[in-house]
């Protein structure tokens, strides 16, 4: 037993450490030499784990898509088929991008097209996304007119689009940036008569808090 917990330390440490470096050098120039070294565990432990590169990637992906499963899960526990889901889904996993190295590693990796290996991660987002508005237009919570499809495609796009832009400015990854984003997508997305139920700041439920998530970097207003 003592072994087992062990190598598990081991092994969520490599993930932590490849996350790491990967978010700082991208997958390419990474070495395992550079992950182990950051883990604290010889060569041959890392090894022990993970045969190459490619499957620590797979591995700090698939911790990734964990983490964004419990974020999503949490937000339609919380709110049902409705748009405050996607709102306060959007949320979280902006403000895991922010604060989560393994999901901001995870997220650079699925866009590495240098890896030549398609991610389930992205799609696994959009996904969501589509099924909740979905959801939520079968509720009667959508505008008249306004399509599940083109707006899930809106919202990945959007979302996609702060991931990127928050790699090289954190500001993108603020709280207040995604509520101006809901501020200008919900009067277009949901009925009048909804919108004063809609927060887009994000509803905030004390005690709900994934593994590792941390408060949100704090961002000057602009």
């Amino acid at each position: 037993m003592v072994k087992q917990e062990r190598a598990a330390r081991t092994r969520r440490s490599l993930i932590h450490a490849a996350a790491e470096v990967f978010a700082e050098m991208g997958f390419v120039p990474a070495s395992l030499g550079a992950i182990s070294a950051r883990a604290g565990v010889s060569n041959g432990a890392l090894h022990f784990h993970f045969a190459n590169k490619g499957m620590l990637a797979e591995a700090v992906e698939a911790e990734a898509a964990a983490t964004v499963r419990r974020l999503t899960e949490a937000a339609r526990t919380r709110q049902g088929d409705s748009l405050q889901s996607v709102v306060d889904a959007m949320h979280a996993l902006i403000g895991a991008l922010a604060e989560d190295v393994v999901v901001r590693a995870g997220f650079e990796l699925a866009g590495d097209i240098a890896r030549r290996t398609e991610s389930p991660l992205r799609r696994e987002w959009q996904h969501w996304v589509e099924d909740s508005l979905l959801r939520a237009q079968r509720a009667g919570a959508l505008a008249e007119g306004v399509s599940w499809k083109d707006a899930a495609r809106v919202v990945v796009a959007v979302t996609v689009g702060l991931e990127v832009l928050g790699v090289e400015d954190a500001s993108w990854l603020s709280r207040q940036s995604v509520t101006r984003v809901w501020e200008l997508l919900l009067p277009l997305l949901t009925d009048r008569r909804e919108l004063g139920s809609l927060v887009s700041s994000g509803s905030r439920t004390p005690g709900v808090v994934p593994p590792r998530a941390q408060p949100w970097l704090a961002q000057p207003e602009r």
